[in-house]
Parts: structure tokens; sequence; C-alpha cells
């Protein structure tokens, strides 16, 4: 799949943040090992050791890249350690990174997939920093990858790995117990609950209510941001496929307090 002489792709999803050389310095080693590669960088603002963040971007971002790319994702608390690192091997594209479940829900979004622990370590960038295995285990792993090395080459096939799932809604009669998976950069406050979860003849002009931290709020569901004036609180299905809160031109996460892993409980009223 990687061997041809094709432009080959390979992310990087980190919370190394951009005023470092850190990320400069994974790609210098990829370039040394194969080239060409495009790189994209999918984001390195990742909240730091925030391991759930960073599943929930690369869950939502790496099924929009062509077959074939690599993904190496560095959000690595227990660097380190001795946590095993990790190549997912799925039927379309390939996640590399630490074993902290990180990589796992972007795995069985994209399916059929088997898992190595890396143990080879011929394939490292020597000298080994005990503080930087993005640069030195996870990156050259990935451009020999791209290079056309064989996946038996990367170590055994790793049946016990930290197994990170996102929670799912339960439903109770009318009501659904949902949780905030991720807040991005605007304060939208985006939930575990999917349209296919609500029916659609109660997706138009109808409100939501939601108990919150103790607190009961109507929100109205609607299709835009604009469709409520500015700085008013809605509710809509974002692009990412959840149910999101949002104020228009405003923050919601800051206005109703909360944050990734808050739960709630939500229902749709009956009123016209």
């Amino acid at each position: 799949m990687c061997g041809d002489k094709r432009m080959h792709i390979l992310s990087f999803l980190t919370d190394f943040g951009t005023s470092s050389g850190y990320v400069a310095q994974m790609k210098a080693v990829a370039l040394s090992i194969t080239q060409p590669i495009q790189f994209i960088d999918i984001s390195h603002g990742i909240p730091a050791q925030n391991i759930r963040a960073a599943a929930f971007v690369l869950h939502s971002t790496v099924p929009f890249f062509p077959k074939g790319s690599v993904h190496v994702s560095v959000v690595d608390p227990s660097v380190g350690s001795k946590r095993k690192a990790l190549v997912i091997i799925t039927k379309s594209q390939i996640l590399i990174g630490p074993d902290n479940g990180l990589l796992l829900p972007t795995a069985y979004r994209l399916g059929d997939f088997v898992v190595y622990e890396i143990a080879n370590e011929s394939l490292y960038h020597h000298p080994i920093s005990d503080t930087f295995h993005g640069r030195d285990i996870f990156t050259p792993v990935a451009a020999h990858i791209l290079k056309g090395m064989p996946f038996n080459q990367i170590g055994p096939k790793c049946t016990e790995y930290v197994d990170l799932r996102f929670p799912e809604p339960k439903i109770d009669g009318e009501s659904i117990q949902g949780a905030v998976l991720y807040v991005d950069d605007f304060g939208n406050v985006i939930t575990n609950i999917t349209k296919n979860m609500l029916i659609e003849k109660y997706y138009q002009n109808k409100e939501i209510i939601v108990v919150m931290k103790d607190k009961v709020i109507k929100v109205p569901l609607v299709h835009s941001y604009d469709s409520r004036e500015k700085g008013a609180l809605l509710a809509l299905f974002g692009s990412q496929g959840f149910l999101e809160f949002s104020i228009n031109q405003g923050n919601a996460a800051y206005h109703l307090n909360v944050s990734q892993g808050a739960e709630f409980l939500l229902r749709i009223t009956s009123e016209q």
C-alpha cells in the first residue's frame, strides 16, 4: 500500500503547541528516512495531556483523509514509562501513537483493525530521548511504513491495549442521558448525541430541555447559528454529526459552565 512513488501523506496531532521546534524535528526525521512526504498538521493545540480531546479531534478528522494516509498522534503523559507504543492498521489508514487509548475511537470508526506493538528498535531514531518518543519512535516508524516496510517488521501483534471509547448516550423513555465529548475553540459544546437518535419530526421549531449541573435550561433546536439573535443560546447538529450547544457569536461552554466530560439529561418538548 505504501511502497510506490506517489506523494505519501503523513499527518501529526499533538499537544506540543507551535512555539517550539518539536513538530519540525519530527518532520525532519521523517524526511531523513523517505521522500517525498506531504505533511498535514491536524492540530498542535490540543490541551496539554488531554487524551480524550485528542481522541475526539482524531476521530473527527481522519475519515476525511485519502486511503493509505498515516497518522502520528502524540498526546503522551506517560512518555518514558513502560506504556507500549502502537501501530494500528485499519482497512483504509494507519494510526501510530502511545498506548493510552488515543487511537482507539478512530480505529473503531475506520474498522477492521489490527494492532501491532512497536518493538523493532532498528527503526528508531537514535539516541532515543526518554521524553520525545514522537520524534524518536513514532515518526521514524511512520516513515519506514511509508517507505514500504512490511507490517510484520514493526513488532508483534498486540491484543491487550488501552481501549478508550466515547461514552454512549442512554435512552430512558423520552429522555436521553448525554455527555460532552469536546469543547471547540468557539466554545461550542459538542455532545455524544447524534441526529439519528432524535426523531426527524421533532427537529423543526422544537425546544430541548436540558438538565445540566442541577440547572433546567430550555434551548431551541435550530438549523443554523443565526437562527437566533446574537448572544442567544441554541442547539443544532454541527459539522461533526453531533448535537451541539452554542451561542450565536458567543461562548456556550462559558455560559453553561461546562467542560469536556460533563453529563446532562435531555428531552424534547412536545409543544408546537
